[in-house]
């Protein structure tokens, strides 16, 4: 099973920029001043091959009071969720009572905790951490997350338990490794067979999450698409302040939706109630099948708009785009506004885009045809042997590039998953393929299974060794032909 890792420590000892590193995004808010985070916050990392979830967190500084009492519940919470805690604390600033006290508490709950003190770059480490020791946690570990220095060797370290021996692999001749892809094929066959028994996304309520920056006219859409007022509405950003489920059920088929505050520029997000309101946005993408985006059309396309499409991207998650309050607009501005789209936004050309007017209904009753497609394109399965044959359709219409002089074998495909569709790809060598030709790959296995409305994904995985978990053990004719080697070595 995955680890989870938790960053907790004292606000504003740098848990959000090492979060960022390690997951390579700006998911976590960061500035120079204690208590920007408030809610846990989930993501995935891999480093150096080996992948695990982190934890980031508010502070706990011992004077909690109103939303801090939250900060510091959150804290404690991703303390019993995490296999392993990184207790950070401040070089710079030295020990504090607030460190004393998390760390009391990790003693209690003997969790495998591992003492990070941060901002290590330019100052004395051995002089700045040594007060750190009578925390009772052992060993510290140094590190400047802003600048990476320390991070790699301290998550190896704090992994090691997670990580398995791996024995030395075997040489197959080319036979045997035939045999093995044709095992391997017939085996991931029978997997597929029994994930369409078990599963029928047509039974299951699609969560459609409606988001967009403040004023863009989501909650009068949810309440046109609803037929009622059931989400307050005034003319000013910022008035959902949490998200709303609203269950209904359209053309016989039931479906979820979930109204967010909209999320306006980091810079004006100022008050306590819209950070919460920020985070509940983007947890519920997380939680979305299809996240519907409404642009407004006389604003045009913003970059907290597009700040917006890479987070639910990233996620994976299906998409619809609204271009809201499209009424009114004259002609050349319409066509103003469709040059931009296609201008800043042909990086999703996968993705329904539909111009419409919430408050008079005009379109609003086709972006369901568009939601249906993409859900049912996010969550098609789709088995082996046709992911493998069309691999090898686009292998035979461009094949891959050499990599230093040999060319890669790609084997064969299979589903990794849905929402969003991920296509395993196994081989030798497949992982080193250029960047080009992965997209060429993502492109084409789009194109043969008419994937529209949502991201697909391709992994690479090295062909697997059937006899990677035996003991490399040579036999009576190879130790005769080592002996005779060496014998005629040592004569030279």
């Amino acid at each position: 099973m995955i680890p989870v890792v938790a960053l907790v420590g004292r606000p504003n000892v740098g848990k959000s920029t090492l979060f960022n590193r390690l997951t390579r995004t700006r998911d976590a808010l960061v500035a120079d001043f204690p208590g920007l985070t408030r809610d846990r916050k989930y993501g995935r990392a891999e480093v150096e091959g080996h992948e695990f979830i982190i934890i980031d967190t508010g502070g706990i500084d011992g004077t909690e009071e109103g939303v801090e009492t939250h900060m510091a519940a959150q804290s404690l919470q991703a303390i019993e969720e995490a296999d392993i805690v990184l207790f950070m604390v401040d070089a710079r600033s030295g020990l504090m009572p607030a460190d004393e006290g998390i760390a009391k508490h990790l003693r209690s709950r003997k969790k495998k905790t591992y003492l990070v003190a941060n901002k290590t770059d330019g100052i004395d480490v051995t002089t700045a951490i040594g007060d750190f020791y009578s925390l009772g946690l052992g060993e510290i570990h140094p590190i400047a997350a802003s600048h990476g220095r320390g991070v790699t060797q301290l998550i190896e370290q704090s992994l090691k338990p997670f990580i398995g021996e791996v024995e030395e692999d075997v040489e197959l001749t080319e036979e045997e490794e035939n045999a093995a892809y044709w095992a391997e094929l017939e085996a991931q066959s029978e997997l597929d067979e029994d994930e369409e028994d078990d599963f029928d996304p047509t039974t299951l309520p699609i969560k459609l999450a409606i988001v967009g920056r403040p004023n863009v006219g989501k909650s009068t859409l949810t309440n046109r698409i609803l037929g009622e007022d059931r989400v307050i509405v005034f003319d000013m950003p910022g008035t959902t302040r949490d998200s709303i489920y609203i269950p209904m059920e359209r053309d016989e088929r039931e479906y979820i939706l979930i109204d967010t505050a909209g999320v306006r520029k980091r810079g004006k997000v100022t008050e306590t109630v819209e950070k919460f309101s920020v985070i509940k946005t983007l947890q519920a993408i997380e939680d979305a099948n299809v996240v519907l985006l409404v642009i407004d059309a006389r604003e045009g396309i913003s970059d907290q708009d597009l700040s917006l499409l890479g987070f639910i991207l990233n996620a994976g998650r299906s998409l619809v785009i609204a271009v809201n309050k499209w009424d009114g607009m004259k002609p050349e501005d319409r066509e103003h506004v469709k040059d931009m789209l296609e201008l800043r936004l042909g990086f999703i050309d996968f993705a329904r885009i539909h111009f419409i007017s919430a408050l008079h209904g005009s379109g609003v009753g086709n972006l369901f045809e568009s939601v249906q497609e993409a859900y049912e394109s996010a969550t098609r399965r789709v088995g082996t042997a046709l992911l493998t044959r069309i691999m090898k359709m686009a292998e035979d219409e461009h094949q891959p590039p050499l990599i230093r002089g040999r060319r890669v074998k790609m084997k064969y495909a299979h589903a990794g998953g849905h929402n969003p569709p991920i296509v395993v790809i196994h081989g030798n060598q497949v992982s080193d393929l250029p960047d080009s030709y992965k997209r060429y790959l993502m492109n084409y296995f789009r194109r043969s299974l008419q994937v529209m409305g949502t991201p697909i994904r391709i992994l690479f995985k090295e062909g697997e060794n059937p006899y990677a978990d035996k003991k490399n053990k040579l036999t009576p004719t190879q130790l005769r032909k080592r002996k005779r080697l060496m014998q005629h070595m040592k004569k030279r």
